[in-house]
């Protein structure tokens, strides 16, 4: 079984301890020997004690991060302790890590504290703290183990671990490699043969491999992150989506979380994985932690390499010079990429939400496209589409637009770059004070340092678009969490052991405030069945969507029987896609059903002929006539069997035939034993019925006739 890391603040502060005492003992082993490097070491590690105490109530996605950092402080710190005690084993001085490591991973520390202090940051976090607190278990393997199963955290955090480890052990083949680069060309300057073949072959080769074998494992392991962060976060936005009528709360509310289908679709792929563009939140987290690995490592090198090098025109020597040039170089261009970009995020934001409702109107016009067929209006769709992606069009081209100013100052700035460490070198090597290796490696350690001090400037534009990203899930969460607060303040539906529907003291209103139904007292008996009139307007739709518990703005009392299932048939009944036996027992799963009690609700709502077809799957949406659809739903109460049924408009737009066989198809749903409630303006329909009848007007109930009294 695999044990779940924890790192709550307890253990934080354990960590934050761990390290405070190897700061003080690394001061007392630099005090004996007079070692100045190990008094750096002590600081660093004593700062960074502070910050993971401090960190204790960090988010747990960035608590990975620093205890990884911590342990790593630690570990490093001992062999450079053992190093400077002269103790560490001369058989393993080859495989020693660099002295700066333990500085190195300390200053990761310290960033990782600083980072998650910043707002944009913790939005980012909040949301990838989601599944890093989950709870449920997932299944995994390690090959060649056999399948185990943990909390789905414990396999993402293990996964995240040793991605790090990887990150980490491909900056160091990075760096050792850059030494190899300065030996080979010197070797090459020196015309050395025996020196040229062994670097090449006992140096670069080895560590080319280890390289590549990481780079394989990690692309296998971040795919499998990724794929399982994705549905792991899929299913947590369509269960709060869809749970307790939220969906339908938001719809009403209208406000800025549009398109809700393509922010779980899209949006939350993209901000775990990047889409197309291949930068989301795990990309950035490992990238930033590379670039910081690289700014670290080679700022050290690239600092001792100064010491080379004087202020040009003269025989001053400042130290880190040359990191000094990388520094002031990189946040001028960060500084000015940033006053060109700045309007590129809002520019994203707007183009998701234009390509979404473009999306939409061409699935729209797909569903309906036999009453558009039956309108002529293919015209007018035509107009609407095409004014729609003119505005795609539009907002696409002022993308181009401020990405053509950005494009061309990143370009210059990057062709720009790899010159400075030669344009500075150059003279000191002409001069015959220093080897072409060393000019080398010094033009590939600014590199590295001023690549990563321009992180910034190379994705901004890809950050810009991911910032875009994070807002829609950000206003989609406040979305969500604004209709959840509305329907929990709105909660009207109770249960109680009488066996009648009751209302009393029940106000409808609609989302600006305006009422629309007032219902002091109503009351439905078991079993029995009863019309609700009035003129379309009247409150009849609204007052059963309160009844069946979805109007969010509703005040008073509705009291439904103990364990009674309550079902709404509206006026145009919910076809899912699939087969016909799954449309028909909808809520339920056709396998939980018999067959022979789908075939009978069936031929019992007149629809005999689709019986071979049950299992056909299709559209049945877009394949089912007005009339068909209405008898699905009658047959769906049949199967189903609540004791409620609420009918809006059952005969609404159908042909007189139809209205009455779809009306003694309801009476018969009476018949076994369902209590039954339908709304209907038809005059005729209710004259010939002769049931109780409950006239509306302007929301309020003005006539309540026992059966058989109704006046036409």
């Amino acid at each position: 079984m695999w044990a779940t890391p924890s790192f709550k603040g307890p253990k934080m502060r354990k960590l934050s301890a761990a390290v405070a005492a190897f700061a003080v003992l690394a001061a007392l082993i630099g005090a004996h020997s007079k070692d100045p490097d190990l008094f750096v070491l002590a600081v660093a590690a004593g700062l960074y004690a502070y910050t993971t105490w401090r960190g204790a109530e960090m988010s747990s996605f960035m608590k990975i991060f620093a205890t990884i950092f911590s342990t790593e402080t630690i570990v490093f710190g001992f062999v450079r302790l053992l190093q400077g005690e002269g103790v560490w084993p001369q058989t393993l001085a080859s495989y020693a890590p660099p002295e700066s490591m333990s500085v190195t991973v300390a200053v990761f520390s310290i960033m990782v504290y600083a980072i998650s202090r910043i707002p944009v940051v913790q939005e980012m976090i909040r949301i990838a703290d989601l599944y890093f607190n989950a709870d449920d278990r997932g299944e995994a393997r390690v090959w060649p183990f056999p399948r185990f199963t943990a909390h789905e955290r414990g396999i993402a955090i293990a996964m995240i671990v040793v991605l790090v480890l990887i990150n980490q052990g491909q900056v160091g083949i990075s760096v050792r490699l850059s030494f190899f680069n300065r030996d080979w060309f010197n070797a090459i300057q020196e015309k050395n043969a025996a020196e040229f073949w062994r670097q090449l072959l006992y140096v670069f080769t080895p560590w080319a491999f280890i390289y590549v074998t990481t780079a394989v494992v990690e692309y296998v392991l971040k795919s499998m992150l990724t794929i399982r962060w994705r549905r792991w976060l899929t299913e947590h936005y369509v269960r709060r989506w869809l749970g307790a009528h939220t969906h339908y709360g938001m719809t009403l509310a209208g406000g800025d979380a549009d398109n809700p289908d393509q922010r779980i679709a899209e949006d939350v792929n993209r901000f775990i994985d990047g889409g197309e563009e291949g930068y989301g939140i795990y990309s950035y987290s490992i990238l930033l932690i590379s670039t910081l690995s690289s700014l670290v490592s080679f700022s050290f090198v690239l600092w001792e390499l100064s010491g080379n090098y004087a202020l040009p025109g003269t025989s001053i020597y400042i130290p880190g010079f040359l990191f000094w040039v990388a520094l002031i170089y990189a946040s001028l261009g960060t500084i000015v990429t940033h006053l060109i970009g700045r309007s590129l995020t809002r520019l994203f934001f707007e183009q998701q939400k234009r390509e979404a409702d473009f999306r939409f109107s061409l699935a729209r016009l797909r569903e309906y496209s036999e009453q558009i067929a039956l309108l002529s209006g293919e015209h007018e769709e035509e107009g609407s589409l095409l004014r729609r992606f003119q505005r795609v069009f539009a907002n696409y081209l002022a993308i181009v637009r401020k990405r053509k100013e950005l494009m061309g100052f990143t370009a210059a700035y990057g062709q720009l770059s790899p010159i400075i460490p030669y344009l500075i070198t150059a003279p000191f090597y002409f001069a015959g004070k220093i080897q072409l290796g060393v000019m080398t490696q010094t033009a590939s350690a600014f590199g590295r340092v001023e690549s990563a001090l321009t992180f910034f400037i190379t994705y901004y534009t890809f950050l810009a678009s991911f910032k875009s990203v994070l807002d829609r899930l950000t206003s989609f969460d406040r979305a969500i969490d604004s209709a959840q607060a509305t329907i929990q303040n709105a909660q009207v539906v109770s249960r109680a052991a009488s066996p009648e529907i009751s209302l009393r003291n029940l106000t409808l209103s609609l989302p600006d405030g305006r009422r629309i139904v007032q219902v002091d007292a109503l009351a439905f008996e078991p079993r029995q069945s009863a019309l609700l009139t009035g003129p379309s307007g009247s409150g009849k739709s609204t007052l059963f969507r309160a009844v069946a518990g979805i109007w969010p703005h509703a005040v008073g009392n509705i009291r439904l029987p103990e364990g009674a299932r309550l079902m709404l048939a509206p006026q145009r009944p919910y076809i899912p896609m699939g087969t016909l036996a799954q449309a028909v027992v909808y809520p339920g799963e056709a396998e939980h059903f018999s067959r022979a009690e789908i075939e009978e609700a069936l031929r019992a709502a007149r629809l005999a002929p689709f019986v071979e077809r049950l299992d056909e799957d299709n559209n049945w949406g877009q394949r089912l006539s007005g009339g068909e659809q209405q008898r699905v739903a009658i047959a769906r109460a049949l199967v189903n069997r609540p004791r409620i049924l609420v009918a809006d408009e059952p005969t609404g737009n159908l042909d007189p035939v139809t209205s009455w066989e779809i009306i003694k198809l309801l009476v018969r749903v009476n018949e076994i034993g369902t209590t039954l409630v339908i709304a209907t303006h038809n005059a005729e329909i209710v004259n010939a019925l002769r049931r109780r009848v409950v006239h509306l007007d302007h929301g309020r109930v003005v006539r309540d006739e026992p059966e058989g009294q109704y006046a036409a």
